[in-house]
């Protein structure tokens, strides 16, 4: 692999939303390889905070139910989206899995939590990046009824829920294009 091989995955990485998978179902293998690149995230103190739950068959429309009739009963009556209540549910069949992005705190909390967070995220990262070289489609939500998985999922003491990473096959010409301002606006140099 050269480094123009790394460039072009690093930039050709997108957000593919469930709407835009198709019916192709993501091998285990393809999923098992996506966790296991996940599982080389750096990792201060090797605490590996990261965790997962992959949710695939059954369970996705079990998920999608929960998460709909969680986003019922937390939402008042005048804030209620019928479109939200459907997308939720929809959101889940539309994946071929979904892996519950979960962090476990080290219980000697020898480091910030930030770091455990970041170094989740950049777990998640290298998911991200390892769809993207196989070109499935991803994307990583985090709405606020992650706060309520516990009780969905039996957590360890001090893990917790950060988010759902979709996971899906998708036709070429759903491919989302992506604009970045130039890194020089963003960087300052000292000497």
């Amino acid at each position: 692999m050269t480094n123009d091989d790394i460039n072009e995955i690093i930039r050709r990485r997108r957000s593919v939303f469930p709407a835009q998978y198709n019916e192709k179902p993501v091998p285990k293998a393809l999923i098992k390889m996506v966790l296991e690149n996940a599982n080389w995230a750096p990792t201060h103190k090797l605490t590996q905070p990261w965790r997962f739950k992959v949710v695939e068959g059954e369970a996705k429309d079990r998920l999608g139910v929960f998460l709909s009739d969680t986003y019922t009963d937390i939402t008042s009556n005048e804030d209620f989206s019928p479109f939200k209540h459907t997308k939720i549910i929809d959101k889940c069949k539309s994946a071929s899995a979904i892996i519950v992005i979960c962090m476990q705190r080290d219980p000697k909390e020898r480091i910030p939590e930030w770091e455990e967070v970041a170094s989740t995220a950049m777990a998640v990262q290298n998911m991200w990046l390892t769809c993207t070289a196989n070109d499935i489609g991803c994307y990583w939500s985090s709405p606020k009824l992650i706060n309520y998985m516990g009780d969905f999922f039996d957590f360890e003491e001090g893990e917790h829920c950060l988010g759902f990473f979709y996971l899906g096959y998708y036709d070429e010409d759903e491919k989302n294009t992506s604009k970045r301002e130039p890194i020089e606006s963003k960087v300052q140099w000292m000497e």
